[in-house]
């Protein structure tokens, strides 16, 4: 997935953290719902603004993180 047209990083909007589509919904926040148990479904509930596409970007945008991380360390 290409999550780089959906997740944007501004400097004066959450402290620039990773936000989806430049809402003040950040990506932590949506690894934080889904750890603590919520659905897709209950995001996507909870936040009419959301996508299911939003979600994925989210997922996406972290494993892509996770793995820059790991080829820095070696």
């Amino acid at each position: 997935m290409n999550y780089q047209d959906i997740i944007t990083i501004e400097p004066g909007k959450r402290s620039g953290k990773p936000c989806i589509r430049g809402m003040r919904i950040t990506v932590a926040d949506i690894l934080d719902y889904l750890d603590g148990g919520m659905t897709q479904s209950e995001i996507l509930g909870d936040f009419d603004e959301l996508t299911s596409e939003d979600i994925k970007a989210c997922l996406s945008f972290t494993a892509d993180s996770e793995k820059k991380i790991f080829v820095s360390l070696r």
